[in-house]
Parts: C-alpha cells; sequence; structure tokens
C-alpha cells in the first residue's frame, strides 16, 4: 500500500483517511460499562423505535394529504407528534452521551451523527416556526416536513450504522495471554 503523507494533517487524521487508524472501537471499557449500565441506553432503545412507527406513520398521512388533499388535521398532527419524540429523544440521547463519554454532545465516536441530528432538528423546527407563525401553505409547511424526513432517514441509518458496529466490537473474542 503507498502511504501519501500530507503535512497539514497530523498523524492520526492521516491513519482514519487511510484506513489504518489503530483504535477503531466506538467505546473504550469503561464507556462501554456505563453505556451497558445507564437507564439511559434503555431509554433511547425505547424511544428510537417508537420515534420510527410514528415517522413511518406521519409519512403515509402527510403523502396521504399531498396527493388527495384530505387529512390536514391528521397529517398536521402527526408531525408535531414525530417532532416532539424527536425532541425527547435528543434530550434523553445528549443526557446518554454525558453519562457514557463526559460530553453532552459532539462526543467523538458520535460527532458526525450529532451534526446530522441538528441538521434533523433545525428542519423540525423550521416546521413548528411556520405552522405556529402562521407561515406559508400547508403544502409549503409539509414540504419542509419531508425534507426533516430525509434527513431523519439519513441520521436513522447513521445511528443503526453504529449500533451494528458496536455489536460486531463488542462480539469479537477477547484475546487470551498465554
Amino acid at each position: 500500500m503507498v502511504k501519501l503523507k500530507n503535512p497539514d494533517l497530523t498523524s492520526a487524521q492521516s491513519e482514519v483517511l487511510a484506513g489504518t487508524c489503530r483504535s477503531s472501537s466506538l467505546y473504550t471499557d469503561a464507556q462501554r460499562k456505563r453505556r451497558d449500565e445507564s437507564i439511559w441506553t434503555l431509554v433511547q432503545g425505547i424511544l428510537a423505535p417508537i420515534q420510527f412507527l410514528v415517522f413511518l406513520c406521519s409519512l403515509l398521512l402527510v403523502a396521504r394529504y399531498l396527493l388527495s388533499g384530505e387529512g390536514e388535521f391528521a397529517a398536521e398532527l402527526s408531525i408535531l407528534l414525530k417532532t416532539l419524540i424527536l425532541y425527547m429523544i435528543m434530550i434523553t440521547g445528549s443526557i446518554w452521551e454525558k453519562v457514557v463519554f463526559g460530553e453532552w454532545l459532539f462526543a467523538r465516536p458520535f460527532f458526525w451523527e450529532d451534526v446530522f441530528s441538528m441538521a434533523v432538528l433545525a428542519l423540525h423546527t423550521a416546521y413548528l416556526v411556520m405552522l405556529f407563525g402562521g407561515w406559508g401553505t400547508v403544502e409549503e409547511r409539509l414540504y419542509v416536513a419531508l425534507a426533516a424526513y430525509a434527513t431523519y432517514v439519513v441520521n436513522a441509518g447513521q445511528f443503526l450504522w453504529k449500533l451494528r458496529m458496536a455489536r460486531l466490537q463488542g462480539a469479537r473474542p477477547m484475546a487470551v495471554a498465554a
């Protein structure tokens, strides 16, 4: 393998870019212990699938309204419920990050997930501002909600990938000294 040196990068950054990073574990042993013992892990494990089910129902209701013009109240109410659950999962998720990593948000292993979560929050909040401020048409608000939902799907994918990585790392056999 050819290694290219870039003087503007630290050695750790170079290793990550080259895929030769020495430590690819999401958690240290202490962080894994805190994660496994925290009630906030269970809370996240309950809220995440609830949020996904509400998202699916809401997506159908929004699509129904946009395609038929029927069900405006149900569509708007479902977006409000989805947004409420999103805020709950973001608040409890930041508490979880504080317990596990010692940082409220943007802990290194979940930095990009948190960055994208901010976009998800911004779009959901923009929907709320439009709704309660009386800005835009119903259709414009629903398109903002659909943009929020698209970012949510990407963000959920990021977290599912990290969950898979954590499970695979947890399944690795421990090296035993002879």
